[in-house]
């Protein structure tokens, strides 16, 4: 675990906590080389420092964790799981670990990653 997000998971609420781990978890194995950073109460995964290169959020909330997709307007999702009307990202609220395990979401992640070449 990296100090940035341990010190943000550490701190949400204690019934999403395990969750919020293993959201995190998931998105670190799939950009196992990531660049790390937090704030208060986000996570930020990406192949570098910056907005410009962020690639996932991690957000956890009191009863869900919302995974975010940078530039997630731009990624294929015929099944419509994205959620968002921004510009520029979209987001997947988690429920539980079977959410986790879609393979809608699976391909999206996948597709994400690929997409940084």
């Amino acid at each position: 675990m990296t100090e940035p997000a341990e010190t943000v998971l550490s701190t949400c609420a204690e019934d999403i906590r395990p969750l919020a781990r293993t959201v995190f978890d998931r998105l670190h194995a799939a950009l196992p080389e990531a660049v790390v950073t937090a704030d208060a109460d986000s996570i930020g995964l990406g192949t570098g420092p910056g907005y410009r290169h962020l690639v996932f959020t991690v957000l956890p909330h009191s009863r869900h964790v919302t995974i975010g997709f940078a530039r997630g307007v731009d990624l294929p999702d015929p099944a419509g799981v994205l959620a968002g009307s921004g510009k520029i990202h979209r987001h997947v609220k988690i429920h539980d670990e079977a959410d986790l395990d879609r393979p809608e979401l699976t391909a999206l992640v996948a597709a994400a990653v690929a997409r940084i070449g």
